[in-house]
């Protein structure tokens, strides 16, 4: 039987809460290894683990793999998320790529001054109803079809999913104009392996504490 996965990363969201995303979605079973001191961290640049001196670090298939979408479209190919042919893998890497900047102004956002984080939410907000969602809206009434490309469940959609989650956590109403993406959440939600991945006690990390905040300023020294 193979290893399963087994991911480096904070006790958090971050650059990896998207492969957790995945590998759950995929009903792929993982193992952690919080990182909780610098130690831990010069301990895998020095064991040559950190290609760039960075995590997300992921073991699989035999290799220590870095770098998030590297890691993600992997993840995608390997557990058959990443369409048919090469075009649609380059439109699901299209929109994974504008879901993921959705995502990460919300994981930089956590990191910025106290006075500036109601003006950073409705900037995040703003963005989010202005240019992305109506993409995404626009893209299933375009094909009418319930999921985003090749009528075929992908990584496109989980990570939309995900988005879409991050944004309500900042403002409950935002999918209010979005009648076909409100449809979508629904169903990409009851997936089961979706659906068990949102119950509480699973491995989804819940949003930035300042304990988080404290513990990655702390290994990474900024």
């Amino acid at each position: 039987m193979a290893a399963k996965p087994k991911l480096w990363y904070f006790r958090g969201r971050g650059r990896m809460e998207s492969i957790r995303w995945l590998l759950a979605a995929a009903g792929v079973e993982f193992e952690e290894e919080f990182l909780e001191t610098r130690e831990q961290y010069e301990k895998l640049q020095k064991d040559g683990c950190l290609l760039f001196g960075q995590v997300p670090l992921v073991e699989i298939d035999g290799m220590m793999l870095t770098q998030t979408r590297a890691i993600l479209s992997y993840l995608a190919a390997k557990y058959n998320l990443y369409g048919k042919d090469l075009k649609d893998t380059v439109r699901i890497n299209m929109y994974a790529d504008g879901t993921l900047d959705l995502m990460m102004m919300i994981v930089q956002a956590a990191f910025k001054p106290p006075e500036e984080k109601e003006e950073n939410i409705a900037f995040i907000v703003t963005k989010a109803k202005t240019r992305y969602f109506p993409v995404f809206e626009k893209i299933l009434k375009d094909h009418g079809e319930d999921f985003l490309v090749g009528n075929a469940f992908s990584w496109a959609d989980i990570q939309l999913l995900e988005a879409i989650l991050m944004v309500e956590e900042l403002s409950a109403s935002v999918l209010s104009d979005f009648p076909l993406l409100k449809a979508f959440k629904t169903r990409i939600s009851s997936i089961p392996t979706i659906e068990k991945f949102l119950q509480p006690g699973s491995q989804r990390k819940p949003p930035p504490d300042s304990h988080y905040i404290q513990v990655v300023r702390h290994v990474l020294q900024f």
